[in-house]
């Protein structure tokens, strides 16, 4: 696994040397060995590379990557230029349009968000090649909560978006009075018409940002 490079060692120099992230780095290794899966190795931790520890404004908490060939790329929702726009960012360019005008882009490349201060993080960092969740429970649900326990003690303003019941759980390592928690249903069709449309994060984030003195999130994505 290529490593992390950044201020977000400070969270996980420690993290590191925990015994389940020695079984989980065995595993993870195995696998990558052994038959195909994504994100490529030298992109598992593209989240944290882009969005410093610092830089975080914004957390997006999805579930697993993207489990089919080209997809994944690190961070979540996110997919690699030239690949079809999956179901779930499909509705989320819906609720972007509708929330603030954003135009439709014609790409799920969403590293300008991460660039911004996004963080883009998954739950779990890596998948076996067609088989959601395949990677859940070795380790990686330990590894990204330490991300938002750091992110929890940071005493500067940050929204964080929870879309769907797993990213809901996280609520729980949140009690930091500085912070905003968005709450909505998954943007998946299978759930998005329960009260994901309509719920305008992208606003909601942005006019907190604001009110905070910080610059907002420039959230339109650019065609290719």
């Amino acid at each position: 696994m290529s490593g992390i490079e950044n201020d977000w060692l400070t969270v996980y120099n420690e993290e590191f040397k925990k015994p389940y992230y020695k079984e989980l780095f065995d595993f993870v290794g195995k696998e990558y060995a052994s038959g195909q899966v994504f994100p490529p190795a030298d992109e598992i931790f593209s989240a944290f590379n882009l969005t410093p520890l610092s830089k975080v404004k914004v957390v997006i908490i999805g579930q697993d990557p993207y489990h089919n060939v080209g997809q994944a790329h690190g961070l979540s929702f996110s997919v690699k230029p030239g690949i079809d726009i999956p179901p779930s960012l499909v509705n989320i360019y819906k609720e972007l349009n509708s929330d603030l005008g954003c135009k439709i882009p014609n790409n799920g490349y969403l590293v300008k968000w991460a660039e911004q201060g996004v963080l883009m993080l998954n739950t779990v960092l890596t998948v076996r090649a067609h088989q959601a969740f395949s990677h859940r429970g070795h380790g990686w649900e330990n590894f990204t909560d330490a991300a938002i326990k750091g992110l929890n003690e940071q005493n500067r303003p940050i929204v964080f978006i929870l879309w769907g019941k797993p990213a809901g759980e996280k609520k729980k390592m949140l009690n930091n009075p500085n912070h905003l928690i968005l709450e909505a249903p998954h943007p998946s069709p299978l759930s998005a018409h329960r009260g994901f449309f309509g719920s305008k994060p992208f606003s909601k984030t942005n006019e907190f940002l604001i009110a905070n003195g910080l610059e907002p999130i420039d959230w339109q994505i650019e065609d290719i």
